[in-house]
C-alpha cells in the first residue's frame, strides 16, 4: 500500500514524500540533479520526516555534491569523433556511411565503428547504434541472471531492457520479473553483476531493510564499491527523472 507523493522544503531544499506499508524510512538521493525522496512508514508524519532530513543533512548535502561534480556527455549525434562508453571504457566513434546494413564493430579498447546504409539521419544512426547497445547488454545479463538465481536457489526470473529513469534495475515480486537499465552497458561490468544481485534480492525482501542488506552482504560482499563505481560514472546526457 502506498500514498501520492507530495513535496516538502526543508532547509531549502525540495524533498518528495512517499508514504508505504514499510518500518523504516529511507532517504535517497538521486542522479543527475541530486533529487531527494523519502520513503516513509505510512503513520510517520511531515514533521517526523523533516527531523530525520534534517538531522541527516549532512549526508544528504555530500551525496548532492557529487552529482553536481560528476561529469556528463553531451547530446550524441553518432558521428565520427565523438565519445561513447562502452563497458566502462571510453571509444571514440568513426562513422562509415555507404554499409549494407547498420552494425557497430568494436576495435580494440580505443574505436568503435558505427557502420549506416548512405544517408542515413541522425535517428537511423542512433537506432543502430542502441540495438547494438542492447544486444551487448543482453547477452551480458543472460547468464548473470541464471547464475545469481542459481546462487541463490530462486526460479530465474522474466526479464527485459528497457530505458529508465534513474533507476538502474526493477523488480516486480509478484509477477517474478526484473528490468535492467540500458544505460548499464555503459559502465564496468561488476555494476551489472551488482543490479542484478539487487534486484534478485528483491524476492526475499520488498524493501531496502537491514535483512536486504544482509542479503546483499552475503551474495555479493562487495557490491558498496560496486554502487560507488555505478554513481561515479559519466552520465549520459538524457534527463534522467525518476
Amino acid at each position: 500500500m502506498s500514498i501520492e507523493p507530495h513535496h516538502i522544503i526543508v532547509g531549502g531544499i525540495r524533498v518528495e514524500v512517499v508514504r508505504k506499508g514499510i518500518k523504516n524510512l529511507h532517504l535517497a538521493v538521486y542522479p543527475p540533479h541530486g533529487r531527494v525522496r523519502v520513503a516513509a512508514p505510512l503513520a510517520v508524519s511531515d514533521d517526523a520526516v523533516r527531523l530525520a532530513v534534517v538531522n541527516r543533512m549532512g549526508w544528504l548535502k555530500r551525496q548532492r555534491a557529487k552529482f553536481d561534480a560528476q561529469s556528463r556527455q553531451s547530446i550524441r549525434e553518432y558521428v565520427s569523433g565523438e565519445t561513447h562508453y562502452f563497458l566502462g571504457q571510453r571509444y571514440r566513434l568513426k562513422l562509415v556511411d555507404g554499409a549494407n546494413a547498420g552494425k557497430v564493430y568494436v576495435h580494440g579498447s580505443r574505436s568503435l565503428e558505427l557502420h549506416v546504409r548512405a544517408g542515413s539521419d541522425q535517428a537511423i544512426r542512433e537506432r543502430v547504434f542502441l540495438a547494438w547497445y542492447r544486444q551487448e547488454l543482453r547477452d551480458r545479463a543472460a547468464p548473470l541472471i541464471e547464475k545469481w538465481a542459481s546462487v541463490m536457489e530462486i526460479p530465474i526470473p522474466a526479464w527485459g531492457i528497457k530505458r529508465m529513469k534513474t533507476k538502474w534495475g526493477t523488480c516486480n515480486v509478484a509477477a517474478r520479473r526484473i528490468w535492467v537499465n540500458l544505460e548499464l552497458i555503459k559502465k564496468p561490468p561488476q555494476c551489472l553483476d551488482y543490479i542484478i544481485v539487487h534486484e534478485l534480492a528483491h524476492f526475499f525482501e520488498r524493501n531496502h531493510s537491514d535483512r536486504f542488506v544482509a542479503l546483499m552482504d552475503r551474495f555479493l560482499p562487495h557490491w558498496p564499491l560496486a554502487r560507488e563505481e555505478l554513481n561515479a560514472e559519466p552520465l549520459s546526457h538524457e534527463d534522467w527523472n525518476e
